[in-house]
């Protein structure tokens, strides 16, 4: 057989992605290119040697496929184009001389895609082919500071199929289908830092959560009353009270915050003296998920009681923050 021109072979280094899914910045080179799965379809053209042709192979169960004239099964599990195309190669080097072929995956069914979710900028799915991590994903769906607790979870349904990724050290989650899954919780932090160990590897079908901070409830004598995020290092009370624009000049100088109590309809009620954490003689509170915070309403001086007669508008001015 002779041959005309050589076929060249490129690696794919970037995270490819379908018609549902959304497209990412190409990787460096050197990554590794697609590796390929069971389920996965398969196209061969033999130059000049139509006979040997395959329109469509799927790649079985065992990660293995049949090519003509060859009597074993070829391992095609966790190998790139390039990589089964050499051993296809070899393997029709018997019947050909010097063989030349081109092999290609026609439709990548064996790598489910990454679920990024939470308080992210949006929401994506992505279709991995090569290998990526942690700190690509979050910054491909971008972390929405606002609302975001400061740290991550990524859950994998999955076990490795090409990957030395090891999830020993993973605790286990339950799923709504009774079957455990292993996730673990990253700090963002950390992962921005580059902090050793918290920048893991993503593979297919992982699920990241980007968890959202809790909400404390600020009610009552203040400007703006409504829901506020808990950031990562905590919430302590005066930046709640400063979140709602602050008290009004007919708020209390006590503060009452209603925090939930364990295995108990009924709230804890923490009395609290605002007034004292502003002059300083007082600690601040930090405050905990889910605690109302109550800024009650002052009895009303003579003052203004006649101001309010002279105006017809109530005092409901903003305070500074300074103590009442």
């Amino acid at each position: 057989m002779r041959n005309s021109f050589k076929y060249s072979f490129i690696a794919i280094f970037a995270l490819c992605v379908g018609s549902a899914a959304q497209t990412v910045p190409n990787a460096a080179e050197g990554q590794q290119g697609y590796l390929i799965g069971p389920g996965d379809v398969i196209s061969i053209k033999a130059l000049g040697e139509p006979s040997f042709d395959v329109e469509a192979m799927t790649v079985d169960e065992d990660g293995k496929i049949i090519v003509p004239y060859v009597d074993k099964p070829l391992l095609a599990k966790c190998k790139t184009e390039r990589g089964l195309q050499a051993d296809v190669a070899k393997a029709w080097s018997k019947y050909l001389r010097n063989p030349q072929l081109y092999l290609r995956v026609t439709q990548r069914n064996s790598r489910p895609p990454v679920h990024i979710y939470g308080a992210v900028m949006e929401q994506q799915k992505v279709d991995l082919t090569r290998r990526a991590y942690l700190l690509e994903m979050i910054a491909f769906a971008g972390v929405d500071t606002a609302k975001s607790s400061g740290t991550v979870q990524v859950f994998r349904p999955r076990p490795p199929m090409c990957s030395d990724a090891k999830t020993s050290d993973w605790a286990t989650a339950v799923s709504g289908d009774g079957l455990n899954v292993p996730s673990k919780v990253f700090s963002l932090k950390e992962t921005t830092s580059g902090t050793e160990g918290s920048n893991p590897e993503i593979l297919p079908g992982d699920i990241i959560l980007v968890q959202k901070a809790p909400l404390v409830y600020v009610t009552g004598e203040v400007v703006k009353p409504g829901e506020i995020n808990i950031p990562e290092g905590g919430l302590p009370l005066t930046q709640a009270i400063a979140a709602a624009a602050g008290a009004t000049r007919e708020a209390k100088k006590n503060i009452s915050i209603y925090r939930k109590r364990p295995n108990s309809p009924e709230p804890e009620v923490l009395a609290v003296n605002y007034g004292g954490i502003l002059k300083g003689e007082e600690k601040d509170v930090m405050l905990l998920p889910f605690d109302i915070i109550l800024v009650g309403k002052a009895k009303k001086s003579i003052a203004d009681i006649l101001l309010e007669a002279v105006t017809g508008i109530p005092n409901r001015l903003p305070i500074p923050i300074r103590p009442f």
